[in-house]
């Protein structure tokens, strides 16, 4: 049984999605584990609810590929699998490239200076000893790329990818070394995407995920690496 879980009643969404979200943001910050299992009546009973909107949130979570389900058992969270980590990095640098070049069609100045804003504004909290902020800064940055797009299935799909990708970098991510790096790759992105270079901006892109790539490899898999290179 996952940690408690902590379902808002102040958003304006239905119980369902309340419970989905819920659930989803404990699974991509590791707080409910790779492999842990998830029983619908238990859930329903530790946040007070009936058993329908917990049942459906576990269906949406089962078709986004989070998690999978065991006969007469319940549900278990996806283990971490390196061809994953391969396939959503490929996938969302093709995305977030052409989110980039439709974005430098049409993006404005205040939608640059937020980028700009979202920066300096995560490399101070980094500074102040807060490198776990960036989990939100990180989206709020590419969620602004993105949106810029002026497409809404594009949106749709790089908010996807990033909260798959976001349950394998979890680990990398909250090290304040690697959210510096990070921060430095948006930066080359939003210079690149300010000059108009479409082709520079799909090769930051290409490198900024084949970093996260690498850094999920130290830090996800190393325990599995450790073993095998053990035996």
């Amino acid at each position: 049984m996952p940690r408690k879980i902590h379902v808002s009643t102040r958003q304006p969404l239905s119980l369902r999605e309340k419970v989905y979200k819920a659930l989803r943001e404990d699974i991509s910050n590791g707080r409910i584990a790779p492999g842990e299992r998830l029983v619908e009546n238990q859930i329903a009973k530790q946040i007070r609810t009936s058993r329908t909107p917990v049942r459906e949130a576990l269906h949406m979570l089962e078709r986004e590929g989070i998690l999978e389900s065991i006969p007469r058992v319940g549900y278990r969270v996806k283990p971490l699998d390196l061809k994953e980590v391969e396939e959503i990095c490929e996938i969302r640098a093709v995305n977030e490239a052409l989110a980039a070049r439709w974005a430098m069609e049409r993006m404005s100045q205040k939608a640059l200076d937020a980028m700009q804003v979202n920066i300096d504004a995560a490399r101070k909290k980094i500074a102040a000893g807060n490198p776990k902020t960036f989990v939100e800064s990180d989206a709020e940055f590419h969620e602004i790329l993105a949106r810029e797009s002026g497409s809404e299935r594009l949106l749709e799909l790089c908010q996807l990818l990033r909260r798959h990708m976001l349950r394998y970098r979890i680990e990398s991510i909250y090290v304040a070394d690697n959210a510096l790096r990070a921060l430095d790759e948006h930066q080359k992105i939003l210079d690149l995407i300010r000059k108009k270079d479409a082709e520079g901006v799909e090769s930051a892109i290409r490198e900024h995920l084949e970093a996260s790539r690498e850094a999920i490899l130290q830090y996800a898999f190393k325990a599995s690496q450790a073993s095998s290179h053990s035996g």
